[in-house]
């Protein structure tokens, strides 16, 4: 690596950094309550779905997120305390009117002068305004962990990404066969019968009939209440009901007048034809018209 040595006053920095450093309370809170977030979740997983499935003779589940959590935690914590790259602050004397070139693989790099650490940074060092450090080979500042991420520790960084991926994939797969067992197995031994009770209430409505129409056979097979799928659905959903029967008969009974006398039925019950009431001396019964369900 070649340096060439010239007077040339360097020119402003490209990315000007604030010189007051950030508070690191909240910071350090937030990468710590992060972890406990981890170990917090990861227990009651292995508590619930994954127990039930080892205690069901499914020990692949624990075998398999046993060793992603462990490697989570480890790089997680490993990635907190570890050294990123840090360049130490360099000597009050260099002064930012030298320049520094240097050469790699035949490209000229110009090292830029910073003024927290008063020292060139080399190439691909910045300064971190969070941290308030310069860091060889500056990927980005993890807020997740409160660490910048560099040369040092960038391998951590890519094993937590990795692991982390991998564990969270397990934990869904666990998860979803734990609840299709547990949960979807249950659920469906009432979802079968309810779908079929539905189907049959929709055949019913459909042709105008009901559940009981096994006892009450209309006759050569004719539904006078049939009017047609879509009519039917309309008057069984949302037609309007109109009267109450028995209210609307009470008041044609006060319509008919004192002369309407009722003449008991002298035929028992049992009897196969009882003959029909005898019509009022006076006064009139009016009939209804119309379809069935707009009487």
């Amino acid at each position: 690596m070649t340096l060439l040595m010239d007077a040339t006053p360097q020119v402003k920095e490209l990315y000007p950094l604030p010189l007051v450093p950030r508070p690191w309370v909240l910071s350090s809170l937030f990468a710590a309550f992060n972890v406990v977030l981890l170990v917090f979740f990861s227990g009651l997983f292995f508590a619930f779905p994954c127990r039930w499935l080892a205690q069901n003779g499914e020990w692949v589940f624990p075998v398999i997120t046993g060793p992603l959590f462990a490697l989570t935690f480890f790089s997680l914590v490993s990635l907190n305390f570890s050294d990123p790259g840090i360049l130490h602050q360099g000597s009050a004397e260099q002064g930012p009117l030298t320049v520094h070139v240097v050469w790699v693989n035949h490209g000229a790099f110009r090292l830029q002068w910073c003024p927290q650490c008063c020292f060139h940074r080399p190439p691909r060092t910045y300064h971190c305004p969070w941290c308030n450090i310069c860091v060889e080979d500056f990927d980005h500042h993890c807020k997740w962990v409160n660490n910048c991420i560099g040369h040092r520790n960038f391998r951590f960084f890519m094993l937590l990404v990795l692991s982390l991926c991998l564990y969270s994939g397990a934990l869904l797969v666990t998860c979803l066969i734990f609840l299709v067992i547990v949960v979807a197995v249950p659920a469906a031994g009432f979802l079968v019968p309810l779908s079929i009770l539905l189907l049959t209430q929709a055949v019913s409505v459909s042709s105008a009939d009901r559940t009981y129409k096994v006892k009450c056979r209309h006759l050569h097979g004719y539904n006078p209440f049939d009017q047609g799928c879509a009519s039917n659905w309309y008057l069984a959903i949302c037609a309007p009901l109109g009267p109450k029967y028995m209210a609307e008969a009470v008041q044609l009974q006060r319509v008919v007048g004192p002369d309407w006398t009722s003449v008991p039925n002298p035929h028992p019950p049992m009897s196969p034809l009882p003959p029909r009431p005898p019509a009022p001396t006076s006064g009139y019964l009016p009939t209804r018209k119309g379809p069935p369900r707009v009487w």
